[in-house]
């Protein structure tokens, strides 16, 4: 028997059999449509015999396209109901690949290697492939990328919005903490538009979706730490110049303006215009650096 994965009403059926609600509050808007499934495996790159990390497997639309592309799956699931239910899909839908799946109940923002370790993966994963949560998508990315950094590349389905402010680059009106934050690790660029009609329940936005490669980070002397608070500073303010709006986090504007100044940065910039590189340099520079 080869994988059927999930059409709509296999779907709604799942979750009646499981007693399972979509809430909100745990961003639950399960993709019903097997073509989107494929394209998503396709467009992630997967290869057969790679392992992949899935975040928020749901009811298992999109493991089941993982486990149909050969992949070794590592589905990370926060709802306890969910991940109890997952293998018992993967084997009745998917019964030749059920094997390739291993189930970790636990929060995406808080995993690590070790927790892949202990559930039974045998390897670690070199892609992230997943249907983000739209209220934690970007932490759920930057955490996987820090704390996996076996992890390649990733294909992520976030807000059609939140999509636009990751692949952002320096100087568009979107630039932000996401776009810089995710820069350290990856190059980003969309990858495809996704319509609310594929999700059950029907979200009130389009979705879209976003591949991330993994690159080298800034060579700095800072830390990402020390790197990462100049990014929240510098938008904190995101209209005023750099000269401002690191005051705080610099002891005053004068000191401010002696660190850009020190790391080739004009003072009378904006945030929004510094590449990943330059906040780099920025907090190289910094007196505690």
């Amino acid at each position: 028997m080869t994988t059927r994965l999930l059409s709509a009403s296999d779907v709604r059926n799942l979750a009646h059999r499981f007693d399972i609600r979509p809430t909100k509050v745990l961003g639950q808007n399960f993709v019903v449509d097997p073509g989107t499934v494929r394209k998503i495996a396709r467009a992630g790159g997967v290869e057969p015999g790679e392992t992949v990390m899935e975040v928020g497997p749901g009811l298992g639309s999109l493991t089941l396209g993982l486990l149909e592309a050969g992949a070794e799956v590592v589905a990370v699931e926060i709802d306890p109901k969910l991940a109890a239910a997952l293998p018992g899909t993967a084997a009745e839908f998917a019964p030749e690949h059920s094997g390739r799946l291993t189930v970790v109940n636990s929060d995406a923002m808080e995993i690590t290697p070790g927790d892949l370790t202990q559930a039974g993966a045998e390897s670690a994963p070199i892609r992230l492939v997943a249907n983000l949560p739209y209220n934690v998508a970007v932490p759920v990315i930057l955490h996987c990328l820090a704390e996996f950094p076996s992890i390649e590349t990733a294909l992520v389905m976030v807000q059609a919005e939140v999509a636009d402010r990751i692949v952002a680059d320096p100087g568009s009106r979107v630039y932000g903490v996401p776009s810089a934050k995710v820069a350290w690790y990856a190059s980003a660029a969309r990858a495809g538009t996704i319509g609310r009609g594929i999700f059950w329940p029907v979200p009130r936005v389009d979705s879209a979706l976003v591949r991330l490669v993994r690159r080298e980070q800034p060579l700095t002397n800072a830390s990402r730490e020390q790197v990462f608070a100049v990014i929240d500073a510098a938008f904190s303010q995101r209209r005023k110049t750099l000269r401002s709006a690191l005051a705080r986090w610099a002891g005053s504007p004068a000191g401010a303006e002696t660190v850009l100044t020190a790391a080739g940065v004009d003072p009378a910039r904006r945030g929004e215009t510094l590449t990943i590189e330059e906040f780099a340099k920025v907090a190289a520079c910094a007196p505690l650096a």
